[in-house]
């Protein structure tokens, strides 16, 4: 082995991919970015063509589906190196495993990613959430309402009503990108229409570095209703983070059907 580390050509163990430290999650479909870190432990340049097999994994199995090259790549002694790949991923009906090897050549494999799939149409739960109720959406960035759109699920939108008047089953109220954007009397109006029953999703805007440490989400019951404050960084970039979207169920069922929080198993 020694040996044949001299030949040029030869990377030996000096190339690896970095493991990440859980699953890459994306949507299926076309040009899906996955990220990748490269180090080269050795003491030469590591010189080598990339190619990226993809596989759907089971728990006992692993179907190849393709394989495609990627990119030739030069990083230098002791160097990391931060950079993504575009994959195409076929259409899913739930959370699927799928695991893509990166090799070296035609046969060496230099690192692993495990990544989950998810179909695109996840929030078309919240159709089944609201049976007949309503659901209310005050989203002044339109982070959510194309997403609602897409999935064909009904809503009013609350930025052309007043919230005052908002009878519905479930409202939302973001993301905000700061409190600035927050319309005079919103706190008001979302304490209001919860004392009426009313459940409220209330995504606040990033906190300053300087604001007072706050729970990432938390509750605040109001009359018949409640009130669930959460995080912007827990729902960030919806339309492209399956995590964001499946957080967004789960407060809405949480802010729909409170539950008491216990302690850690």
């Amino acid at each position: 082995m020694a040996l044949a580390c001299g030949w040029p050509g030869v990377l030996c163990a000096q190339l690896q991919l970095l493991p990440d430290s859980e699953p890459q999650r994306v949507f299926a479909g076309e040009a899906r970015r996955i990220a990748v870190a490269w180090h080269n432990g050795g003491d030469k340049i590591a010189d080598a063509e990339i190619h990226a097999r993809l596989s759907q994994t089971t728990s006992a199995t692993a179907v190849s589906l393709a394989e495609k090259p990627w990119k030739h790549i030069e990083i230098l002694p002791g160097q990391t190196v931060l950079d993504s790949a575009q994959l195409d991923f076929p259409a899913v009906n739930a959370e699927t495993p799928f695991l893509i090897q990166w090799l070296e050549g035609p046969n060496r494999v230099i690192g692993k990613t495990e990544v989950l799939v998810y179909p695109t149409n996840l929030l078309v739960e919240l159709k089944t959430l609201m049976g007949e109720g309503v659901l209310g959406v005050l989203d002044p960035n339109n982070a959510l309402k194309p997403l609602l759109r897409q999935n064909r699920a009904d809503f009013v939108d609350l930025a052309e009503t007043s919230l005052d008047d908002f009878r519905g089953k479930l409202a939302m109220a973001g993301p905000f990108q700061s409190k600035i954007q927050m319309r005079e009397g919103l706190p008001q109006a979302v304490q209001k229409i919860a004392r009426k029953g009313v459940a409220v999703v209330w995504i606040q805007p990033r906190p300053a570095p300087r604001d007072k440490i706050e729970p990432s989400f938390y509750f605040v019951s109001q009359g018949k209703g409640v009130i669930l404050v959460v995080q912007a960084d827990l729902v960030e970039n919806l339309a492209e983070n399956p995590r964001s979207q499946l957080n967004l169920l789960f407060f809405s069922k949480l802010a729909l059907h409170p539950e008491p929080f216990l302690l850690p198993t």
